[in-house]
C-alpha cells in the first residue's frame, strides 16, 4: 500500500487520523524554506527529515493550525452572509 511512502497512525484526543509522510528525499529546498522551517519550528530540514518524532510534531503543529483557520474561516463568512 504505502511502497514509497511511511505510514504513521497517530491518535488525537477523540479522533483517530492518518498521517503519510513522503520520504523522498530529491526535493530542492531554498534558503527561504530552511529559513521559515526555523523560524517556524526551530529546527533545520535536515533535522527534521531525519527524526520522526520531530517530523510528527511539526505535522501535528500544521494540522492544529490549519483546523483553526478553517474554523476562523467559518465564523468570518457566517459573519458576512448574516
Amino acid at each position: 500500500m504505502c511502497r514509497e511512502l511511511f505510514c504513521v497512525n497517530i491518535l488525537f484526543i477523540t479522533l483517530k487520523e492518518w498521517f503519510i509522510i513522503n520520504s523522498d528525499n530529491n526535493m530542492n529546498y531554498t534558503e527561504d524554506m530552511e529559513k521559515a522551517m526555523s523560524k517556524n519550528h526551530r529546527m533545520s530540514i535536515a533535522e527534521y527529515e531525519s527524526n520522526l518524532s520531530k517530523r510528527m510534531e511539526v505535522e501535528l503543529k500544521r494540522e492544529k493550525e490549519y483546523q483553526e483557520s478553517k474554523q476562523i474561516i467559518a465564523e468570518v463568512d457566517s459573519q458576512l452572509h448574516r
